[in-house]
């Protein structure tokens, strides 16, 4: 292995794509077409029990931008893929030098709205489709299903506690810091904390317990290490005989000058078990001994939970939200919405039964009430002029001529930008089942273009005529 990721590094990032990216690339090339163009990216429409979407992916996004390249072993493998020297000569001297514009990270987005638009050379701009995808999809899908879980919880601490099941080491990096941005308190992933700066949580597993003659034998070891932060998990055998020798262990941290920061369940009916356990706690006068559940959580058994008025303080979410379970992944595209030739720029749109595409480049703009609550989004024509003092736009450039022309935030300043967004969604929009659709609107001059160009596009289709 070359690293801990396998047979690739860093470096090779510029050959994470789709082959037929490098194909249209290179027929652009030879036909050379080197003509400035216009993609957005965007999703299509909601997954079930989707209202919104919680954009993230944006740093990582850049950062590949600014840095793609191809080496000598690139261009060698290319070659014997049978493309032509040209091709790979052009190649050998790639850079990145478009402009981007995209919705800040930690934004509130919604179905067709653009959330990066990118002009660039056509083949700059189309050989990264695949990246950005990939990138926007995980990270985007991860931390909207993150927000729901902790929207669910009400107040209640959240960790993500998927890693093992997450899938491979990128996805669990990038769940980790998704989550994170979501509210949640933090990550069982050491890595991620490392090198994120995400809060790293743990506790024991029944394994610990096990290994140890008694169950107070193992509970009593472990608070020795960690007399100041211990969660003793209680139901390896019977929680309530678990639940007994915790309040062992928690009188003799006492006499030491410590307190038992919680107890764990991770398994069996975790409603009525909390209730039983928070009042055996309190009737031994350990009041601030915390509970804390895990096991095969998501925000529809966390919602059931808190109806039933569980009294749990803390929640390991774990499969179910590092691998999005219910919905793993969004409906999101890159498309064409602009050529150009010779410097004049034409709007372009397809046309394709369920898969319309919007043309031209667009701003998006939202409208507050006056209390800064979301009200509604409009797709204008990035030349459109709103006039309306309450309409904000959306889309920031990132990206000048290649390089970040954007200041990055900071992952902190990222999750409280990401907090707030979610705080102006009215509740109506955030329910986790039967939440109500939110208003997107197209401006009267899209509307108008979309029209003009649909009817110009059907007719030279018509009037084309037939290949000799």
């Amino acid at each position: 292995m070359d690293n801990f990721l396998g047979a690739y590094n860093k470096e090779d990032m510029s050959l994470f794509t789709d082959f037929y990216e490098l194909t249209m690339c290179a027929a652009y090339f030879d036909n050379n077409n080197f003509e400035p163009a216009t993609f957005d990216l965007f999703v299509r429409r909601l997954p079930e029990n989707r209202s919104y979407l919680l954009f993230t992916g944006l740093e990582q996004l850049l950062l590949y931008l600014q840095s793609i390249k191809f080496t000598k072993r690139h261009l060698a493998y290319l070659k014997q893929q049978g493309f032509k020297q040209p091709f790979l000569d052009y190649l050998r001297d790639f850079k990145f030098t478009g402009d981007v514009w995209a919705v800040p990270e930690g934004s509130i987005v919604f179905p067709n709205e653009p959330l990066v638009r990118v002009t660039a050379p056509i083949i700059e701009a189309q050989i990264i489709e695949t990246f950005l995808l990939n990138t926007v999809n995980l990270q985007t899908t991860m931390s909207t299903k993150a927000s729901r879980v902790v929207y669910a919880a009400k107040g209640r601490g959240v960790i993500e506690f998927g890693l093992r099941r997450e899938h491979g080491v990128d996805a669990g990096m990038k769940v980790a810091r998704s989550s994170y941005i979501a509210g949640c308190m933090g990550t069982s992933n050491v890595l991620a904390g490392m090198v994120y700066g995400v809060p790293v949580f743990g506790t024991m597993a029944h394994s610990f317990v096990m290994s140890y003659p008694r169950e107070l034998d193992a509970f009593r070891a472990f608070v020795k290490t960690f007399p100041d932060k211990s969660t003793l998990l209680i139901d390896t055998y019977d929680e309530l005989a678990g639940l007994e020798k915790a309040i062992v262990v928690a009188k003799e941290l006492e006499f030491l000058g410590f307190r038992l920061g919680g107890v764990r369940l991770d398994s069996g009916d975790l409603a009525v078990s909390s209730k039983r356990l928070r009042e055996i706690l309190d009737a031994n006068g350990l009041e601030y001994v915390k509970i804390f559940v895990s096991g095969n959580l998501d925000e529809f058994c966390i919602a059931e939970l808190l109806e039933k008025a569980a009294p749990i303080d803390f929640f390991g979410v774990g499969t179910k939200l590092g691998t999005s379970a219910d919905r793993p992944y969004l409906d999101v595209i890159y498309k064409l919405c602009e050529t150009s030739l010779l410097g004049v720029y034409s709007p372009i749109m397809k046309l394709s039964p369920d898969k319309l595409s919007l043309p031209g480049r667009k701003q998006v703009y939202r409208y507050t009430d006056c209390e800064g609550n979301f009200v509604r989004d409009v797709v204008a024509l990035d030349s459109e002029v709103m006039l309306d003092v309450a309409a904000e736009p959306l889309l920031v450039n990132v990206m000048s001529k290649g390089e970040i022309s954007y200041c990055l935030p900071s992952l902190s300043q990222i999750r409280a930008f990401a907090s707030k967004s979610i705080s102006r969604l009215p509740a109506k929009y955030k329910a986790i089942t039967d939440a109500k659709v939110y208003p997107v609107e197209l401006s009267p001059k899209l509307c108008q273009l979309v029209e003009t160009l649909r009817e110009r596009i059907v007719l030279n289709e018509i009037v084309s005529p037939n290949p000799v």
